[in-house]
């Protein structure tokens, strides 16, 4: 899956600009990009939302353990990989049908934390149990939500294009042929909002996530890591 944005919808993160000017790479536009990913997956679909946002997916090559899924509803665009394990449960609490697969159940949870949600978004994101990796935007508000598995079952990654756009996907190969040393993993058990203002851990919403410079030969420009309290051992 990828998703495409421009700097009128995500600033593009101030790390992976610096890893990108540290060491100088080829990089590729979005459009191009964009292509690429439509070039290498024949049934590829590709969807164009408004003039600062575009996304694309495919099941070719996708893991029976881990589908890929994109849906619609009221504006919302997701796209979704990956299984929840208590995809029924969830079904209950948002009061949907025993049809509705996870792509709509987080198309619904966006909702309810928009519109009406007494939870912050990391408990939101927090109460999705299994492997997955999801990408929502929606255009009503040009907001941006995006969330990985606390354990990054579902790999994913995110990139600065050569005009600036802030790209998604689950590729890296994809990734590092347009983004240069401006790409990293995203952290796992961690969310990304327009909303917020920016990347939190989910389950240590108030931990600074700070980005480690990676080694000249690692394809990453820079590791995103959640600072935490050190536990020092007592000598015994």
């Amino acid at each position: 899956m990828l998703g495409v944005f421009s700097s009128a919808i995500v600033s593009p993160p101030e790390e992976l600009v610096a890893a990108g000017s540290r060491t100088p790479s080829p990089k590729t536009t979005s459009t191009t990009l964009i292509n690429r990913f439509l070039q290498q997956n024949s049934a590829a679909v590709s969807v164009q939302v408004g003039d600062n946002a575009q996304l694309a997916y495919t099941h070719q090559n996708e893991s029976l353990l881990q589908p890929r899924s994109f849906a619609v509803k009221d504006e919302i665009f997701c796209l979704f990989e990956g299984v929840l394990d208590n995809l029924g449960s969830l079904r209950q609490q948002y009061g949907l049908a025993k049809s509705a697969n996870e792509v709509i159940l987080v198309i619904e949870a966006y909702k309810a934390l928009r519109d009406r949600a007494p939870y912050p978004p990391n408990h939101v994101v927090g109460h999705l149990s299994g492997n997955f990796a999801f990408i929502v935007f929606d255009k009503s508000t040009s907001t941006l939500f995006v969330a990985s598995d606390q354990y990054g079952k579902v790999p994913l990654y995110w990139g600065i294009t050569a005009d600036g756009y802030v790209a998604f996907a689950d590729d890296a190969d994809l990734l590092k042929g347009a983004c240069g040393k401006s790409l990293a993993s995203f952290p796992q058990g961690c969310f990304y909002s327009t909303t917020v203002g920016g990347l939190r851990s989910y389950e240590n919403p108030k931990n600074k996530i700070t980005a480690v410079p990676a080694e000249e030969e690692e394809i990453w420009g820079a590791t995103f890591k959640v600072e935490g309290p050190t536990i020092v051992a007592a000598r015994q």
